[in-house]
């Protein structure tokens, strides 16, 4: 069986009040239906820095995403990780708030996670700096998850939903 690292953006999404905007209403769509639908296909993890951003916010949504992240094992820092999540961040292709992006990434990878699913396409599901990324990951012996969104990973459902992804 395949492993999926849920990123934060991933269980806020699946949560959180429907949204207004349309595109963040079709994305919150695609996340509930890829849990209804996928999860039960893959591994399903987190780690501790999504249980560590999920808990800011509103108290009622954080209880929510808390209520998902307690059905899912937790991926601990390790020793590993800090030095992946460090180097990662090093290479400059993360802004300076990314550093937390740099740990989902080196978390996922020291576990040898299949997937890292998430909606940051700003920093995580970029392919300009994923590649950057991945190179600096081989350079030290590791390989990043394939990093995608739910879309991406929905599989071939069509018949299922009703509609294509």
């Amino acid at each position: 069986m395949k492993s999926v690292y849920l990123e934060t953006s991933f269980i806020s999404l699946l949560v959180c009040r429907p949204s207004r905007d349309i595109i963040i209403a079709g994305n919150q769509q695609i996340t509930r239906e890829w849990w209804r639908l996928r999860r039960q296909d893959f591994l399903c993890v987190a780690s501790s820095e999504v249980v560590r951003e999920a808990s800011r916010g509103d108290s009622g949504e954080v209880r929510k995403r808390m209520e998902i992240l307690n059905q899912l094992p937790i991926l601990a820092v390790s020793g590993d990780g800090e030095r992946l999540s460090s180097a990662l961040f090093g290479t400059g292709a993360l802004p300076p708030q990314g550093q937390t992006d740099a740990a989902h990434l080196a978390l996922s990878a020291v576990a040898k996670i299949d997937y890292l699913l998430t909606w940051n396409c700003r920093h995580l599901a970029n392919v300009q700096i994923l590649e950057r990324l991945e190179l600096e990951a081989t350079k030290l012996g590791w390989k990043l998850p394939r990093v995608c969104t739910p879309a991406q990973l929905m599989g071939d459902l069509s018949d299922e939903t009703g509609s294509d992804y």
